[in-house]
């Protein structure tokens, strides 16, 4: 029996990790509203080696459609406001020379229709990894029945894992209703 649980709570552990990481991913995508963690993965290259923003500035959000980097030396300036330019978040730094601001523009509907469909493919992978971790964790099951384990102990053992994948991917839906719900308010 420890077998068992030993695989479903490792289970749990994998599934609690992948809910954690669509959570990260969807905090990422922006619903029109200024908030630092838009810039996470925004690496700035800081003495030749890239490195992730937050570590070279603090970034602050004055209002709800502003940000404001401030680095800590000066000289990075220039290199934080190229490494905004070059992302993919479509953002203008304006530079006054100690500190970036960025503005937030409202989105247009066609925009919030993009961010929603980026946020039913991540929820959508996160719901693959799920499924992918109880194939596994099934499969570990299994071949416990080749160790002389009881094939209603195994079933039991399944069946745990099936509740955790349908807890687990009802809570990526419910995540991505309310980041919908996010996006498209106006």
């Amino acid at each position: 029996m420890e077998e068992i649980d030993i695989y479903v709570e490792d289970a749990r552990d994998h599934m609690e990790k992948s809910i954690k990481h669509v959570s990260h991913e969807l905090a990422k995508i922006r619903a029109g509203r200024a908030m630092p963690n838009m810039l996470e993965g925004i690496m700035v290259n800081y003495y030749g080696a890239p490195t992730p923003l937050q570590q070279v500035a603090s970034v602050n959000t004055p209002d709800a459609r502003t940000l404001v980097i401030k680095p800590w030396e000066k000289k990075v300036l220039s290199d934080i406001e190229k490494a905004i330019i070059n992302s993919d978040l479509g953002l203008n730094p304006q530079n006054d020379g100690e500190i970036i601001r960025l503005n937030i523009p409202p989105l247009t509907e066609e925009r919030r229709k993009q961010l929603v469909k980026q946020s039913k493919q991540e929820a959508e992978q996160g719901k693959v990894s799920i499924r992918n971790i109880r194939k596994d964790a099934n499969e570990n099951l299994r071949k416990l029945l080749k160790e002389h384990v009881s094939e209603d102990l195994v079933k039991k053992g399944e069946d745990q894992v099936q509740k955790l994948t349908d807890k687990y991917i009802e809570e990526i839906d419910q995540l991505l209703v309310k980041k919908e719900e996010e996006i498209m308010k106006v």
